[in-house]
């Protein structure tokens, strides 16, 4: 299978020599030199992720060692979680280290801490997210009266189902009132529910959309890529803990390291990345997918390391028309000066902050 499509910047990994241990690294916020040399050593890195498609970045990472290599001695443990809030309270308790998470949980948290909880240090996931329907709705305005499912009240698909439907006309609130009826659910439940006709449809990321549509007979009625300019948006980034990231900001350059490994690896191997991320998901979820939902996933998704910081600001918008997340400045929200230097050691074009942070 050779129809996984990845960004074209990413070459072979090449870090040199990133930093000493107790000592601050040349791209890490200068004020937090004296935090990063105090610090204690730390012996193991605790990473949250989905055991979605559009994690593929750590599904592979893990499932190939990537970030074991990277990191060196210190260990990587993991966290699985469902969706974007719950790996937020995860980060914000100090439960995990870093997370693979949606946009709007990242921009959730960074708004309600005044910029303290957590900084978004690399792209993983651009695409892969669509409302699926029953038979018999074939247009927007079949929709008035039906039940519609998202992962969780907040994250980032739920945001973009309001947005929609608000733009279409519809009323909808977060206690599941309205023109149209929103229960967030559980992925894998949302499934059952659709098979059982107890709900009309859903809006989810991959693998969840292939397995609607040819688990269950669903069918595309809105593919989000179709509401962006250039089919791009954000559906998963790589979050640090603030902290973390302050005092310890060479293991989150491993971990970095790491994480461009695995981009790249999907890239250098498209007919092995579907057998290794249903591996993966299998091991989380104890049953693989059928081959036919991972390879329509895979053609939705494109994997990079580029968080696409420009369209933020629109998600910032999105969150507030939904009603799930309340105003403030993202200002400061990205700092990727240590992917950049991973990306201009191996000659590759640094990405942008797009006046939203340290690039």
């Amino acid at each position: 299978m050779n129809n996984i499509r990845t960004a074209t910047t990413i070459t072979t990994l090449g870090l040199v020599a990133v930093m000493m241990a107790g000592c601050a690294s040349a791209t890490a916020d200068p004020g937090a030199s004296s935090s990063a040399s105090e610090a204690p050593s730390v012996t193991e890195v605790r990473l949250g992720y989905f055991a979605n498609v559009t994690h593929a970045p750590a599904l592979v990472g893990l499932e190939e060692g990537l970030f074991q290599d990277a990191l060196g001695d210190v260990e990587v443990t993991t966290q699985v979680f469902n969706a974007g809030p719950a790996a937020i309270e995860a980060l914000s308790a100090g439960a995990i280290d870093a997370t693979y998470i949606g946009p709007n949980p990242s921009i959730n948290t960074f708004i309600q801490s005044a910029g303290e909880s957590a900084r978004i240090v690399a792209g993983a996931a651009t695409g892969g997210a669509a409302l699926v329907v029953r038979d018999g709705i074939d247009d927007p305005a079949d929709l008035e009266g039906t039940t519609l499912a998202s992962p969780q009240l907040g994250n980032t698909q739920d945001v973009s189902l309001r947005v929609w439907l608000a733009g279409e006309g519809y009323e909808t609130d977060t206690s599941g009132g309205g023109d149209v009826q929103i229960t967030p659910t559980e992925n894998a439940q949302t499934l059952t529910l659709f098979q059982d006709g107890a709900i009309d449809g859903a809006w989810l990321p991959e693998p969840w959309v292939s397995r609607l549509i040819l688990d269950a007979g669903a069918h595309v009625l809105v593919d989000e890529a179709d509401l962006w300019e250039d089919g791009e948006f954000p559906t998963t980034v790589l979050l640090v803990r603030k902290e973390f990231l302050d005092e310890h900001p060479d293991v989150v350059a491993d971990l970095l390291e790491g994480h461009q490994a695995a981009v790249q690896w999907i890239a250098d191997n498209p007919d092995e990345a579907p057998a290794v991320i249903n591996g993966a998901i299998e091991a989380e979820t104890g049953k693989p997918l059928d081959d036919a939902v991972i390879e329509r996933a895979l053609e939705h998704v494109t994997f990079s390391v580029d968080p696409h910081a420009d369209t933020f600001e629109t998600l910032v918008a999105n969150g507030i028309e939904a009603g799930t997340q309340k105003e403030g400045s993202i200002e400061g929200l990205f700092d990727l000066r240590l992917l950049n230097e991973i990306l201009e050691a191996d000659g590759d074009e640094p990405v942008s902050a797009a006046g939203l942070g340290e690039d």
